[in-house]
């Protein structure tokens, strides 16, 4: 970076965006994208879209062409201050107990430990009501 460069923050960069005035952070360099806008094979709304944040995955994941990437020089206006840009934070999914397919069968075998005995006694009970009427 050139002493002459301009160094913007997030918070600045953020004011630009809409139709009229609309800059874009790539690589830790920002653009001035509004007369772009209507060319952009895109759409303007995917620029638009793109603002008050670093916008180099998005940019990147398009997978543009060396063309695109040359013309970009053309809507460069400065640098930004890399410590305004929130730090990213790696997703950690929340912590669960660790799941134990054999839980399911452990409460049948339960179920049936408890179930089995008692239809036994109920049957022993009917059977020796039945007998002794007859």
């Amino acid at each position: 970076m050139g002493s002459g460069e301009k160094v913007f923050t997030l918070k600045e960069v953020a004011e630009h965006n809409n139709h009229k005035d609309c800059w874009l952070i790539i690589s830790g360099k920002v653009y001035d994208v509004t007369k772009f806008l209507d060319d952009h094979p895109g759409g303007d709304d995917v620029l638009l879209s793109a603002t008050g944040k670093d916008a180099t995955d998005d940019f990147e994941d398009v997978g543009h062409s060396d063309n695109a990437r040359e013309m970009m020089d053309q809507y460069y206006v400065g640098e930004i201050d890399g410590s305004t840009i929130p730090k990213k934070v790696a997703y950690t999914p929340p912590k669960q107990p660790h799941y134990n397919q054999d839980k399911t069968s452990e409460f049948i075998i339960k179920l049936l430990q408890f179930l089995v005995p008692l239809a036994i006694l109920g049957l022993a009970v009917a059977l020796r009501f039945y007998t002794k009427q007859a």
